[in-house]
């Protein structure tokens, strides 16, 4: 089923959901047949009930149990949104920081490391760690999603880290100036310093914005950091264009 975003089933089924209306989501489910596959279209590519509950910015009432009774009446745990960006929505949840709707999703047997995130076309661990949705990123974390270096930096998993190193064969430069530049967006001083002392580039640009490493960390408020970044030479992407 395919329902345009203005119709008036669509209407009253993202309000009961986002509202967290489980009576008014069961009566809807149970008198319209195919409802719980249902897709919903924007113009821009559609997407599915649990899209809708995993919608920015996340958290809505009763989250947990909407889940479970979307998914027991069908609805597809691993469907991807349609469009340009295939996430599903784990991948959704986690970019809203919803641990509730990220345990719901895992319990109802959501492939944790479904691949299709906005960020590199990643796991919903990469959405978590690129948006700074730190509550999301160490629940994915518990729940066993696999952390590339980039995952570890950013959330100060030094076990993990360096593991990663005394693996063959070993990080490139280039993974390692990647997380260098997370571990900084994550305001990781340890990992920070751990991966300057394995060649990291103090002032690597990263191809996805013009922020150095002391700008990502002064955005994320991590002033410890940058002033300790600042401290050792550090530059920010404009003073660098001078």
């Amino acid at each position: 089923m395919l329902l345009q975003s203005n119709d008036s089933l669509a209407t009253k089924i993202v309000t009961a959901i986002q509202l967290g209306d489980i009576d008014s989501v069961r009566r809807l489910l149970h008198s319209n047949r195919n409802l719980a596959t249902a897709r919903i279209h924007d113009g821009k590519g559609s997407r599915t009930l649990l899209h809708i509950a995993t919608d920015w910015p996340g958290h809505f009432p009763n989250v947990a149990v909407t889940i479970r009774l979307l998914v027991a009446s069908g609805a597809e745990v691993n469907s991807p949104t349609g469009g340009d960006v295939g996430e599903t929505p784990l991948h959704w949840a986690a970019s809203s920081d919803d641990v509730d709707a990220i345990d719901a999703l895992l319990d109802c047997g959501a492939d944790i490391d479904a691949q299709g995130a906005v960020i590199g076309g990643g796991s919903p661990l990469s959405d978590a760690v690129g948006f700074g949705q730190w509550k999301a990123a160490r629940r994915l974390v518990e729940r066993g999603a696999f952390t590339d270096i980039h995952h570890s930096a950013a959330l100060g998993l030094m076990d993990r880290l360096d593991a990663r190193f005394n693996r063959n064969p070993p990080p490139t430069p280039d993974n390692i100036n990647h997380a260098f530049w997370y571990a900084c967006h994550g305001g990781q001083r340890t990992a920070a310093k751990y991966l300057l002392d394995h060649g990291a580039d103090l002032n690597w640009l990263p191809p996805w914005e013009q922020l150095t490493p002391l700008d990502t960390a002064r955005r994320e408020v991590a002033m410890e950091l940058a002033d300790w970044l600042q401290s050792i030479g550090a530059r920010s992407a404009n003073e660098i264009k001078e």
